[in-house]
């Protein structure tokens, strides 16, 4: 006896990400909120998407049933043995057993599992009337079976959270919808009619059993699609995931607005109700991506024979042009004659036979002259929206976004964006490498460490030689892949192997071309900062250096006062044949002697000397940043060796000891006169 797809899946849960409780819940928000997307973007309209919990204990779940099982829906047992843990010793342990003899309270499960009315509200397409038993209460029915980009990967949908449902609590879901038949129209008048249906699927028969389809006038204007479910799950253990992947998913749709509530019926006091809400941050939506034929180099037998059975082509050269992408006239005689005898370009398609069929396909697929497939045909999320998605939910102080050229693996066609992001919220933002991941603009949360966005980012990028510190800094790593077909490792929707080459060198390149971006950046912002704390340094010792310098100065004059006996000395002898040491002698002496006239009427004082410092620090500091804005803007390197060429040498010659310049040492740096003429000997390495 065979098994009927919608059995299949029940028995097999955990391909679609049904797993155990938490992940149940967890899916089955997750399933319901992409269909909304999906609905939203099919019509070109701005997504607001509100999603409802509602948490039971099991007695307030049979209340609401109407299990009448006693007061508060629970009841006193009849046989009290049936409920006790059956234990290996005899020895008590103070009553923490279950339902102990004396019926003490029993110790709490440190997870609890509970009842979740789940309610999706969108403003989508709708569905129409008759069209919604078949699409939510029969497996493996839809429209996901061409060659497109997609959320999906089964075409499942709601319709295993409708198994779920029927699993777990067995209670119908309520569908109301109002279908709007004019597409995108934003002038279309709204549906006059809003549909419901309650129904429940026959597991064995995989269809829908309706149990109540109506309809009534749409007073509201209403357009899009409302989804109740009531299932069993486990809010504790995956909270956290649930409200990680909303976070996620306002990352990658930042044209939607999304809203989150949580209450648990039991409590009281409102304590552990969860309220999130992402508003929109764009208008901008990416384009639909389009349905594509298969290219050549990513078919199979089977596929080709699929395509043989429905095809209207009445020839096999018409069918490789029609049914095939990248395949002209020209190049499909060009197949057919190589591939030898007992092919013939005006044969039927349903005369092949398999042997045919498998050396059409070995052929299609060796062949190296077909156009590799683009990117066209694929809908990425865009740089533009990627930075506004990221920033309105992690708040970043840098980023940086790229998009890869579009790739192809197998004769799919994929296309990489990726950002970069340092800093960001405390309460998101991780010390460390943190690496967020999408595909096909859904968040993949789990199976991370094997993914190849988080093995490029921690193996193949090294971040020491862009400035930033993979250890301390604060980096978020952002990568979106988008494919006609992603390379999903496992049953589930879970992660991407990096043993693909080329999506890992696409995925390196986006992540290489996002650090380029920031090294410009921070090596700009150390060098303000290097320019900023120079400056502080310089300022903390004005004072310091003001009074140093003016005590020095003090001394000299004083000092110099005591040789010349307290008089000013004006040596106003000047002779045109004196030789040029000399002059220079003469004119740093009258310059010594007006800085102690100056110093005598009060003009240079500690004070003075200290605004001087002041103002000198800041005009430096200005000049500084002129310079590095200026080499920015150029793309020069900024921050090193600034000013150099514009530097002045400045020294401190005594006020007292100007007579004798015979034994000057002069150097770029300084000169060197010392007070008694001494004899100096230079001698070079050679000893000359």
């Amino acid at each position: 006896m065979s098994k009927s797809p919608a059995e299949f899946f029940a028995e097999n849960q955990a391909i679609a990400g049904f797993d155990n409780m938490g992940k149940s819940l967890y899916t089955s928000i997750r399933e319901l909120m992409e269909n909304s997307l999906d609905a939203c973007e099919s019509i070109n309209e701005l997504p607001e998407i509100s999603v409802s919990i509602e948490e039971f204990t099991q007695a307030e779940f049979n209340v609401l049933r109407g299990l009448h099982t006693g007061k508060g829906g629970t009841a006193s047992p009849i046989d009290a043995e049936l409920f006790q843990k059956k234990s290996s010793s005899r020895k008590s342990t103070g009553g923490d057993d279950a339902a102990g003899e004396d019926g003490k309270k029993s110790k709490k499960k440190a997870s609890q599992e509970g009842y979740f009315r789940i309610k999706v509200r969108d403003n989508g397409c709708g569905m129409r009337h008759n069209d919604v038993p078949n699409l939510l209460g029969r497996v493996l029915s839809g429209s996901k079976y061409g060659v497109r980009q997609t959320r999906g990967k089964f075409g499942l949908g709601a319709k295993m959270a409708l198994i779920w449902s029927k699993k777990s609590t067995g209670v119908p879901i309520t569908v109301t919808t109002a279908h709007r038949t004019e597409g995108g129209n934003p002038d279309a008048k709204p549906p006059t009619k809003v549909s419901t249906c309650v129904l429940d699927i026959d597991i064995y028969k995989n269809c829908p059993r309706i149990i109540e389809h109506k309809q009534k006038n749409n007073t509201d204007g209403w357009v899009g699609t409302e989804m109740e479910l009531l299932i069993a799950g486990n809010w504790t253990t995956y909270k956290s995931r649930i409200v990680q992947y909303l976070q996620q998913l306002a990352i990658i749709t930042p044209y939607a607005k999304l809203e989150m509530t949580y209450t648990n019926a039991s409590d009281t006091t409102n304590k552990k109700d969860v309220s999130i809400r992402y508003d929109r941050r764009s208008e901008q939506m990416p384009p639909p991506a389009r349905e594509v034929k298969h290219h050549p180099s990513s078919v199979n037998n089977l596929l080709i024979q699929q395509l043989l059975e429905r095809t209207k082509t009445k020839t096999l050269a018409k069918f490789l042009t029609t049914e095939l992408s990248a395949v002209s006239a020209s190049l499909a005689k060009r197949v057919i004659a190589e591939l030898g005898s007992g092919f013939d370009d005006d044969m039927h398609p349903s005369d092949l036979t398999d042997k045919q069929i498998t050396r059409l396909v070995q052929l299609l697929r060796s062949v190296q002259l077909f156009r590799p497939p683009d990117g066209s045909c694929l809908s990425p999320l865009g740089e533009y929206n990627l930075n506004l998605g990221i920033r309105k939910v992690l708040e970043p102080t840098m980023i940086a976004t790229a998009r890869d050229k579009p790739g192809a693996y197998e004769g799919h066609p994929f296309i990489v964006e990726a950002a970069v992001a340092l800093g960001g919220k405390n309460d998101i933002a991780k010390e460390g490498i943190t690496v967020v991941r999408f595909a096909n603009r859904i968040p993949l949360l789990f199976e991370g460490g094997a993914d190849v966005s988080t093995r490029v980012a921690q193996t193949k990028i090294r971040w020491a030689n862009y400035k930033i510190d993979h250890k301390r800094d604060k980096i978020g790593v952002f990568v979106s892949i988008v494919s006609t077909k992603v390379p999903y490792k496992g049953t589930g929707k879970e992660y991407i192997g990096d043993d693909i080459t080329e999506i890992q060198l696409s995925v390196k390149r986006a992540l290489q071309s996002c650090c380029n971006q920031l090294k410009a950046h921070l090596l700009k912002r150390n060098a303000l900062r290097d320019i900023k704390e120079r400056k502080n340094r310089l300022v903390k010792y004005v004072p310091d250096v003001s009074r140093a310098l003016f005590g020095l100065l003090d001394g000299m004059r004083q000092r110099k006062r005591l040789q010349e006996g307290g008089g000013n000395d004006d040596d106003s002898h000047n002779s045109d044949d004196a030789s040029p040491a000399k002059k220079k002698h003469r004119l740093d002496k009258a310059a010594a002697l007006n800085m102690i006239r100056r110093l005598d009427r009060k003009e240079i004082t500690e004070e003075s000397i200290r605004d001087d410092l002041r103002a000198t620090i800041e005009a430096h500091h200005a000049i500084s940043l002129e310079e590095d804005a200026a080499d920015a803007k150029g793309g020069k390197k900024v921050g090193v060796g600034k000013g150099d060429e514009n530097r002045v040498p400045v020294f401190l010659v005594p006020l007292y000891n100007f007579d004798d310049p015979t034994h000057d040492i002069i150097h770029p740096l300084f000169t060197f006169r010392p007070i008694k003429p001494v004899k100096i000997i230079l001698q070079s390495k050679d000893g000359e």
